[in-house]
């Protein structure tokens, strides 16, 4: 079954090509290079996936295009830098990506959560339905935590793991933030999006609904980035492995210094 189509990747481009404003993508590379510094491994054939590769001068960076420029087994690090979330097909993408790990390879993905401008999506979707009755698609659909780490089991990874933090930054109002999020390469680009310029009357009201909801004591308003790491290895034979049910050595009652009751029998 083939995914549904819901980046336009030529506008996403034309977005990133304009891009000015990094700093997100900054925080992604520094967060990425910290969690590295924590896994007792030297990595000597690493590669990143990004849409900016200019932020990563001293590493190897292919495009994230649907169909990643990675080689089966060419790697033994992989990383994939605040992108995923574009990916028509993430699924597919962690699969390349695990099919470029040597064995025992680490992957590592950061990408933005269901959280991201939470904010700002309830207000324009607000705004709009009262301003025009109806709903037009603005903000590109981002997974949950729980959903995206059952994804690096589905891709065949080992160890999977997937946690997240979030990052708020304030702004003078919804324009201010609207324009940033251009400025970062992260305006809509979604192939259902609407091709006219929103309406003034659906954006005056938006910006009021913003700053009656969520604005701060001086008047600002906060918008919640919400980043989600992933972390999964290809599988080897020397990684743990869980026990196989009723396997143990030992009860987990006497583990918890605790009565054993054994369950009451059914009649019948």
């Amino acid at each position: 079954m083939t995914p549904p189509i819901l980046t336009d990747r030529a506008a996403l481009a034309r977005h990133r090509a304009r891009a000015t404003a990094f700093f997100l993508q900054e925080e992604a590379r520094d967060e990425i290079q910290e969690r590295l510094t924590e896994v007792n491994r030297t990595f000597t054939t690493p590669v990143v996936v990004s849409g900016f590769p200019a932020l990563w001068p001293d590493f190897p960076v292919v495009a994230d295009d649907e169909t990643l420029d990675l080689h089966q087994g060419a790697h033994d690090l992989v990383i994939h830098a605040l992108a995923l979330h574009w990916a028509n097909d993430p699924v597919g993408q962690l699969v390349q990506c695990r099919r470029a790990l040597q064995p025992d390879g680490l992957f590592l993905g950061l990408m933005f959560g269901g959280q991201t401008l939470h904010e700002l999506r309830a207000c324009l979707a607000e705004a709009e339905a009262e301003v025009t009755g109806g709903l037009s698609p603005r903000v590109l659909p981002m997974g949950e935590i729980r959903d995206l780490g059952a994804l690096l089991q589905r891709a065949g990874f080992a160890l999977p793991v997937a946690d997240s933090y979030t990052k708020t930054v304030l702004y003078r109002d919804a324009l201010h933030l609207m324009a940033d999020l251009r400025a970062m390469g992260e305006g809509n680009a979604l192939m259902a999006r609407l091709r006219r310029p929103t309406r003034r009357a659906v954006l005056a009201r938006a910006m009021a609904l913003y700053h009656e909801r969520f604005a701060t004591a001086d008047g600002r308003i906060p918008a919640t980035f919400e980043v989600i790491a992933l972390t999964g290895w290809a599988p080897h034979d020397s990684q743990q492995k869980p026990l196989r049910p009723g396997s143990a050595a030992t009860r987990l009652a006497e583990a918890l210094h605790a009565a054993e009751r054994p369950l009451p029998r059914e009649n019948g």
